[in-house]
């Protein structure tokens, strides 16, 4: 059986995929009232032996909720991540976001 693949890189165990991207999904930007993931704001995941690194980036250096969508981040991957991964999130200004990034549905969504 085929696992779906992320809408982002992912580099990790496969058993893992689904329900890190899940609990991505459960984040949502507050200013679009959508799912970060379908927003296009995650990067890439990766989990090692010691580490779930999570990059992702804001559709604005001035995104006054930032700090918020990360706590929710932290939070949603504590939830399912095995409990001896430190849990990292890098937030990134490069490449920067543009609306290309969204998924379909976040297009049709935003009537884009």
């Amino acid at each position: 059986m085929n696992e779906p693949k992320a809408p982002f890189p992912y580099e990790g165990p496969g058993a893992l995929r689904l329900t890190l991207l899940e609990a991505l999904r459960r984040v949502v930007d507050p200013e679009l009232a959508m799912s970060i993931v379908d927003v296009g704001l995650i990067y890439g995941v990766t989990v090692t032996d010691e580490k779930l690194h999570v990059r992702l980036t804001m559709t604005s250096a001035a995104c006054p909720v930032a700090d918020l969508i990360i706590d929710e981040v932290e939070t949603e991957l504590d939830r399912v991540a095995p409990p001896e991964l430190l849990i990292e999130v890098e937030l990134v200004w490069e490449p920067p976001w543009s609306p290309e990034r969204m998924s379909e549905r976040a297009r049709r969504f935003m009537q884009w």
